[in-house]
């Protein structure tokens, strides 16, 4: 019978973004003052196994029509150059299958290594490699789906606008008696190449004579802060000390993006390092290297990986000239439309209407004031109570009715307060109701429903148990709570202002039949279950006594093995009833994502919208 309560968001309450570094207009601070540029490592790795046709093409097809395409090269027995993300074969082909007695082991930088090496196989004995997905986290469906590709047929086939090699292991080619640079400089007269990188000073100072006065750029790469670069015994740390040097042989750097935005071991943002300035006042491009959406990210950019490119291309202070992703497409969406955003500019469509899920969930502990704070700074429409009720019937929002979820009460003088409720689970919890108000604020300071509306401004910091939970609407097990939760509307002083909207949502249709025989707040019916293919009965009797209807998004768009299968029959349905039949809103636990969503510049192009900003395509993969 729970419900949960939509408060809209004044707009007198909006405060200033949480991000240091505000999105304003400005032109590109890169060294050209063009756009950062797009490079797609191994092509669409994030999807498609590194450096395959298909990861190549469609990098291509969905990203950035100037989209540069990575290459790590790797030399055959013979010395041909094939495209692979990792000097050993075993963990990104199935190499081990073809040749299962293949496995050496090489001294590789004074280190080591075992595996399966190309340095040990023609490019004829290869043809029948083919690559898998090499982070395993990633879908395997398309493992063994594609052969090794020859630099050249990257370059021919594919036709990229732009192409980089990266030459990761110079030295240890040299040392089986292999030229990485006759290579390079042979292949350079068959295609061309826009960018060549390497973390060997002695490399590249040797390609200086032969690239110079040619569109090549020469690109120097940052390992890690303490590692060695094997040709000057020296630490990249002191090498990025002496810029003037690397400028001598190279135009630009790649470095790690941990060098520009220090993160500390809990994983927040540190201030930004001046590497990117002062590279640039050294006359060198600096790209950054590092980004793959499914990767753990800063806890500031709220799970958000859009948000982190933004910080590297559009911080205010400076752009780096390029980044190096495992999903180009997300790049390719924040260079071109969601760059140069005016933050004061108040154009703002209001579709999809914006509620939050707990508050900022998503950045902030369920249900705290500072995660309702936060969803007001971040552009929601509404703030949301999923409402509870204590023993004594004080109203609270909390996500859970299991207080052990989201809250200290384990570690609390109430921890040996456990009730078994079979409706539920199959396990002891401790619920609000166990337990009075008046002790339940020993353990926290309850906010009464107006602070939590009209709370002050918070700076964001790490706490853990140190905020308050904010007070709430809850209901009891009963229609009598419906009562509570109208009298503390009317003591809050919402039916004196017609201009604050309040929504309520329930799964359970009594709850809303109470609500609409009372007031006269908008009702919207929570549908809990997965439901598509809906026949028109059940979506009238859905919609009899409400104005909007909640779904799971499995509902609208199916999926199976994390892949979308289809879009659900649901919406004709509504359309048919003369209900409206598209998305009005989203719930969300980062509401700042879907207000940056609403803003991008490209939301008004219409016909002429790039690829990259489509919707994606059910059943393209």
């Amino acid at each position: 019978m729970g419900f949960l309560l939509l408060l809209a968001c004044i707009p007198s309450l909006a405060l200033p973004g949480h991000c240091s570094a505000s999105l304003k207009p400005s032109s590109w601070q890169t060294l050209s003052g063009s756009a950062p540029a797009v490079i797609a490592k191994g092509g669409f790795s994030g999807i498609f196994p590194d450096s395959s046709f298909a990861a190549y093409q469609f990098a291509l097809t969905d990203s950035s029509t100037d989209t540069i395409l990575w290459c790590d090269v790797r030399l055959t027995k013979d010395g041909v150059g094939i495209c692979l993300p990792e000097i050993k074969l075993d963990n990104c082909t199935d190499i081990t299958y073809e040749y299962p007695y293949g496995k050496r082991t090489y001294s590789i930088n004074g280190k080591n290594t075992s595996g399966w090496f190309s340095v040990d196989y023609t490019a004829k004995a290869l043809e029948n490699v083919y690559l898998v997905q090499a982070i395993y986290s990633r879908t395997e469906k398309f493992d063994s789906s594609y052969q090794i590709l020859h630099v050249e047929d990257v370059a021919i086939q594919i036709k990229p606008p732009g192409l980089w090699l990266n030459i990761q292991h110079d030295l240890f080619y040299t040392q089986q008696n292999l030229s990485m640079r006759s290579y390079v400089v042979t292949v350079s007269k068959r295609v061309i190449l826009n960018y060549i990188s390497s973390p060997e000073v002695a490399f590249l100072r040797g390609l200086v004579a032969r690239f110079k006065g040619t569109k090549t750029k020469l690109v120097f790469q940052f390992l890690g802060d303490d590692d060695i670069e094997p040709t000057m015994t020296q630490t990249y740390g002191s090498l990025l000390k002496n810029l003037t040097f690397i400028k001598t042989f190279a135009s630009g750097i790649l470095v790690p993006k941990q060098y520009i935005w220090n993160v500390t071991t809990d994983l927040y943002l540190q201030p930004y390092n001046s590497i990117v300035l002062d590279a640039h006042k050294a006359g060198l491009e600096v790209f950054a290297s590092g980004f793959q959406n499914d990767a753990i990210i800063p806890y500031n950019f709220s799970y958000d990986p859009l948000a982190e490119y933004l910080k590297f291309v559009d911080n205010g202070v400076f752009s780096v000239d390029g980044v190096l992703t495992d999903h180009p497409r997300t790049l390719s969406e924040a260079v071109g439309c969601y760059s140069h955003l005016d933050k004061n500019n108040s154009s703002d469509p209001g579709k999809p209407v914006i509620i939050s899920h707990n508050g900022a969930s998503g950045t902030y502990p369920d249900c705290t004031d500072l995660a309702y704070q936060q969803a007001v700074q971040d552009g929601a429409d509404f703030i949301d109570c999923p409402v509870q009720v204590t023993q004594d019937g004080v109203p609270i929002c909390m996500s859970s009715t299991d207080l052990t979820k989201t809250t200290t009460v384990a570690t609390s003088a109430f921890r040996g307060r456990f009730l078994l409720y079979q409706k539920f689970r199959k396990m002891k919890e401790f619920f609000p109701s166990t337990s009075p108000g008046k002790r339940f604020k020993r353990i926290w300071t309850a906010l009464n429903i107006k602070s939590e509306i009209d709370f002050g401004m918070f700076e964001t910091q790490r706490y853990k148990n140190k905020w308050k939970n904010a007070a709430f609407l809850v209901e009891r097990l009963g229609f009598s709570v419906v009562d509570a939760v109208i009298s503390a509307l009317n003591i809050t002083g919402y039916n004196d202002h017609p201009t604050q909207r309040v929504m309520i949502q329930s799964s359970n249709s009594s709850v809303l039949v109470k609500f609409k025989q009372q007031t006269n707040y908008n009702l919207n019916y929570r549908v809990d279950e997965y439901i598509s293919n809906a026949h028109d009965s059940t979506i009238t009797n859905i919609c009899k006594v409400r104005s909007l209807c909640g779904h799971q998004k499995n509902s609208i768009f199916p999926n199976n093995y994390n892949y979308i299968t289809g879009q659900a029959g649901l919406y004709p349905g509504y359309t048919l009833l003369a209900l409206r039949s598209e998305v009005d809103g989203i719930i969300t636990d980062s509401p700042r994502t879907t207000k940056l969503y609403r803003r991008n510049t490209c939301s008004k192009l219409g016909d002429k919208l790039p690829q990259y900003m489509k919707p994606v395509e059910v059943g393209t993969l």
